[in-house]
This record gives structure tokens, C-alpha cells and sequence, in this order.
């Protein structure tokens, strides 16, 4: 299996990608990678392997330019030659840290959408108090949706959360404003019946406040929504460990109680990092395309390329394309 890596994507390229890059090659003996980007920025990390292999790329895609101009433009860039890889067959997966809009651009112009889908969805895997986490799906890859976009997001994300997050029979729930059947805009209203009669295991609609709480294996909604939920919870995560940090700072006493509590609140910040679960998945394109978080260390960038492998061991793509053909045989 071969996963093709931007290494120049992302707030700490190259080192930190290189540094997944080789904790992959040491933990999956089946897997090549072909790092693409600048030879010049990326020595002084570099060392021999015979499962590496580097390609130059003389182009940067940077997290300012804009999307759509700069996969047409910067054809030499490592992400655009990084998925021109893919769609030629030379790598199954790809994975970055770059620009989000750029990758998903990419994904949708050089690797290509799956027959049948209509609009792919950016799928991030979110922390649950738990610990199981939760899919969920459109987080921005498209503002609006239409009812029958909502169904192929429930499909992906249940094929995703079985293949892959190996959750059996998941459950889908529809974000709303209310549990009620009825309750909602006309998104949400429309979309309700659809995903009824959909190939999944549908429990009808939650609400935002329990989603941490894992009411739902996979939740979906429109991109617009669904990025803000993302933002909300990021930010609240942010700043309650920053309130924690001034408590704990605000006199001898309590600078004391936090030297005793020190791992611990480390494991409860690991809890609430959606990084630990690797990148965001690109479903509904030929292959899989994952982003990772642009602020990704060795770590977070070796979970989303466990992540991209898994997804190609259980031929996730392929799945998802049989399954909206049974669905639409005559599309």
C-alpha cells in the first residue's frame, strides 16, 4: 500500500509531518510513502529508508492563497502532485495538513468525486466524554445542502463508522433544534423521512448539547452548521483549559494542587482533541483523502495516515460507491 504525504502543509512543515511520516513506516511494515515538497526544506529531517520516497515539488500552497486559483495554478505544488498521485494510481491515499479549502479543491478536481455522489463531505471524528468519539459530517466542505445530500452523508459516515472506526450497526442522528419528528427548518424536515428509508441505522434527531455526550455514532448536517459546531467546540475546549491554567496560577496553594493534578489534566485535554483520532476524512472522492489539522505534531500526522490506510484496507470508497448504487441503480 502506498500513501502519498504533503510535507509542506500544515504550521509545522516539514518536521513535524516528516516525523509521522517515519512513525508510520516503523508501525505498518506493509506501507510505502512518498513524501512530496521542497528537498531543500525538508533535508535536515530526512534520513534512508527503503519505504520512503521523496519527491520534489518546487510550488508551496500556502495556508493565505486562494484555494480554487492556487490547485490551478500551482500545478509543481506538493499537494496537487501529492493527489495527482492518487488519481494516476501511483498512491491509494493521500494525506496533508495544508490549506482545507485547497485540499478539499484538489480532491474534487485532480482525485474525483465517487459515481453517484453528489457533493463530498469533510468528516472529522469528534471526542465524546467517553472516549468513543463521533462522526460528523458535512463540517464545511459545502455551505448548503439539499434533503438527498443529508442521506449520502448518513450513508458514508455509517459505512466509515463500521469499516473503519469498527462500531457495528452504527447510529445516525440528524442535528436539530429538537428531538421531535417535526421539529426543524426545511432541511432538516425533509431530510427526516429520507433518512428513515435509508440503508442505516437512523435514531432521528439530536440536539447539539448532547453530542459530547455520544448520542449518535454519526451525526450529520450542512457544512455551514456543521463548521460552526466544529469552531464551538474547539473554542469552548480552548478557553475552559484556559480559565483551568488562571485558577491554577492565582496563588501558591493552587500552584500546588496543580503539580499533584499535572497527568491528569493532560489525559482530560488529550480527551477533547479530535487530532488523537486522526484527520478529517474527504468522503465521497475515489480515494481516500485525509486532512489533518493544520496544527498537526508527529503524532496527530501519524494517526491520519493510520487513518488513510485503514480506510484503503477496507475499501471504504468502494463500499460507499455500491451502496448509493443499489440505492440509485439508474444514476
Amino acid at each position: 500500500m502506498i500513501i502519498a504525504v504533503d510535507g509542506m502543509g500544515g504550521d509545522n512543515a516539514p518536521k513535524e509531518i516528516i516525523a509521522g511520516v517515519y512513525k508510520a513506516l516503523e508501525e505498518f511494515s506493509d506501507l510505502q510513502i512518498q513524501l512530496y515538497g521542497r528537498q531543500d526544506r525538508m533535508a535536515e529531517y530526512l534520513k534512508d529508508h527503503n519505504r520512503l520516497a521523496v519527491i520534489h515539488c518546487e510550488e508551496i500552497i500556502e495556508s493565505t492563497d486562494d484555494p480554487v486559483r492556487a490547485v490551478r495554478r500551482k500545478k509543481d505544488s506538493s499537494m496537487v502532485q501529492m493527489a495527482l498521485a492518487v488519481k494516476e494510481g501511483r498512491a491509494d491515499a493521500c494525506v496533508s495538513a495544508g490549506n482545507t479549502g485547497a485540499l478539499m479543491s484538489a480532491g474534487l478536481f485532480v482525485v474525483g468525486r465517487i459515481e453517484g455522489v453528489d457533493r463530498p463531505a469533510l468528516a472529522p471524528t469528534l471526542p465524546t466524554i467517553d472516549r468513543k468519539g463521533f462522526l460528523m459530517l458535512d463540517m464545511g466542505a459545502n455551505a448548503e445542502a439539499r434533503p438527498e445530500h443529508l442521506v449520502q452523508y448518513a450513508i458514508m459516515g455509517s459505512i466509515y463508522a463500521e469499516k473503519v472506526r469498527g462500531i457495528t450497526n452504527p447510529t445516525v442522528g440528524l442535528l436539530n433544534i429538537g428531538t421531535e419528528e417535526k421539529k426543524g427548518n426545511e432541511l432538516t424536515k425533509a431530510a427526516f423521512p429520507l433518512l428513515k428509508e435509508a440503508p442505516i441505522n437512523f435514531i432521528g434527531n439530536v440536539e447539539s448539547r448532547d453530542l459530547l455526550n455520544g448520542v449518535a455514532d454519526v451525526v450529520v448536517t450542512d457544512g455551514f452548521t456543521g463548521n460552526m459546531v466544529l469552531k464551538t467546540i474547539e473554542g469552548t475546549a480552548m478557553n475552559v483549559f484556559a480559565m483551568i491554567k488562571d485558577v491554577f496560577n492565582s496563588s501558591a496553594k493552587t500552584k500546588l494542587a496543580a503539580l499533584l493534578v499535572k497527568d491528569d489534566l493532560r489525559g482530560l485535554k488529550g480527551m477533547l482533541d479530535y487530532s488523537e483520532y486522526g484527520g478529517a476524512g474527504l468522503f465521497g472522492l475515489k480515494a481516500p483523502v485525509i486532512k489533518a489539522h493544520g496544527s498537526s505534531n508527529g503524532t496527530a500526522l501519524f494517526n491520519a495516515i493510520r487513518q488513510a490506510r485503514t480506510m484503503v484496507e477496507n475499501d471504504v470508497a468502494g463500499t460507499i460507491y455500491s451502496t448509493l448504487k443499489k440505492e440509485n441503480p439508474h444514476d
